[in-house]
């Protein structure tokens, strides 16, 4: 195991790496930016080094000052979290020329999944299902490939992520426009402006396989998670079991997933995602090279430590468990609290806490980097908390989510949350009966009053 690994992230995800890599004997370094200088993760770490002002571009997303805050601590290895550096193939390979192990798949295999239309040719190879579409180069070809797939399509970057740089299309009239649009976002985003379109399901469920795969051609899923809770392709709540969805499809989605990562020579903690129609098939959309920021909902129910795995995958140990020691229990819900304003269309709503208390009691979760005094920066994601609940059945893991986004305590000038929002949508008739879909917050947030609590 490593002797110190860096934690190149911020937020909660990096103080929650620096926790399990504490329970392992790790010695924990991590990086700040000048606005970050008073975090949670730098004062827990054993060791921290300021990399660049506020900006993430002159911070964490500077290859060279991460790299040189790792030679200075004396790292093994570097832990990206999510986000920032985590699925760039560039940083990865710059990590290992460098000697230090990077906590993720291999370069090329980051290169390979991250280009959306290289991932889709090679799962498809794998025999997973795909939708209709492909990639296009000019709007005569676009209109073509629409005109082949049928409307309402979808428009994708390429090297796209996060929810970002696409566009729903529904009607041939608009097309051209949003080829346009979303070529010029894509080149803004992402430096790259190829697109390719496929069909898009106005309805359909959002579902994702988390998998494991280590360096010895051995892999294994730990079920789904359900996601279709979104807003603008952004992730708000996260369950498993997902509701509804047959345990036959979860399993043939389940081993599709391993299937894909072999092929792929996956290695490390992965998430294939998915989207399920009305008649219950099951086509893949891409996979994310890295943790999720969902992964405790999986944690809750397998007892599993993810990062904990990912750190003995990266050492070079053996996957520790098999396909028939999976067996998931109970039912756990994730609910992202934001600092954002959702009476005014979810603005960002950063400030200083002057009280932050977090719910607690029996199969409560609260996965956090803020505290009382803390100044939340609008320099970055607006990413609040992270409330994880258990429960034996999913009426109670409601039922014990929306008592525990009752019970969260925040003030402060200017700051506002999405806790009452989430208490919404908890309580909302379908999500309950578990027949929501991707379009559940576009409903509620068109509805002149918030449902009233029950």
């Amino acid at each position: 195991m490593f002797g110190t690994v860096l934690v190149a992230n911020r937020g909660e995800i990096a103080l929650r790496v620096a926790r399990t890599c504490r329970e392992l004997g790790i010695r924990v370094a991590a990086v700040h930016s000048t606005v970050d200088r008073e975090s949670a993760v730098v004062r827990y770490a054993d060791e921290t080094v300021q990399i660049g002002p506020g900006p993430a571009r002159r911070s964490y997303l500077d290859y060279a000052a991460v790299l040189a805050a790792a030679e200075r601590v004396g790292a093994d290895a570097i832990h990206p979290g999510y986000g920032f550096l985590s699925e760039d193939p560039s940083f990865a390979e710059a990590c290992e020329a460098a000697g230090f192990t990077f906590i993720g798949p291999p370069p090329k295999v980051i290169a390979a999944l991250g280009d959306k239309t290289a991932a889709r040719a090679l799962m498809a190879a794998a025999g997973l299902p795909l939708l209709p579409g492909e990639p296009v180069d000019d709007v005569t070809r676009a209109a073509a490939v629409a005109g082949g797939v049928g409307y309402p399509v979808i428009i994708k970057a390429a090297a796209g992520g996060g929810g970002r740089g696409m566009r729903v299309v529904e009607r041939a009239a608009d097309l051209a426009d949003a080829y346009l649009r979303t070529r010029a976002e894509a080149q803004a985003l992402f430096g790259d402006d190829r697109v390719y379109i496929e069909r898009y399901l106005p309805n359909g469920r959002h579902v994702e396989i988390q998998v494991l795969a280590d360096a010895h051609g051995n892999a294994v899923h730990l079920g789904e998670r359900d996601c279709s809770v979104q807003r603008r392709h952004q992730k708000l709540i996260e369950e498993t079991p997902a509701p509804g969805v047959p345990r036959d499809v979860v399993a043939r989605m389940g081993e599709a997933s391993v299937r894909g990562a072999l092929a792929a020579g996956y290695v490390g903690a992965g998430t294939f995602e998915f989207l399920l129609d009305d008649a219950g098939d099951f086509f893949f959309l891409e996979v994310n090279c890295r943790i999720q920021v969902e992964h405790p909902v999986t944690e809750a129910v397998t007892g599993l430590d993810l990062v904990a795995e990912q750190l003995r995958i990266a050492a070079g140990e053996p996957l520790g468990l098999t396909q028939a020691d999976v067996a998931p229990r109970g039912v756990a819900i994730e609910c992202r609290v934001n600092a954002e304003d959702p009476a005014r269309d979810f603005a960002p709503a950063p400030g200083r806490l002057d009280a932050f208390t977090v719910p607690g009691g029996p199969f409560v979760r609260v996965d956090t980097h803020a505290y009382p005094g803390y100044s939340v920066p609008s320099a970055y994601d607006s990413l609040l908390a992270k409330l994880i609940v258990w429960a034996p059945d999913r009426d109670t893991a409601i039922a014990r989510g929306r008592r525990a986004l009752a019970d969260f305590r925040v003030d402060g000038p200017g700051v506002h949350t999405t806790a009452g929002f989430l208490r919404d949508v908890l309580a909302d008739a379908s999500f309950r009966a578990g027949t929501h879909d991707t379009g559940l917050v576009a409903r509620l947030q068109s509805q002149p009053e918030t449902q009233e609590d029950s």
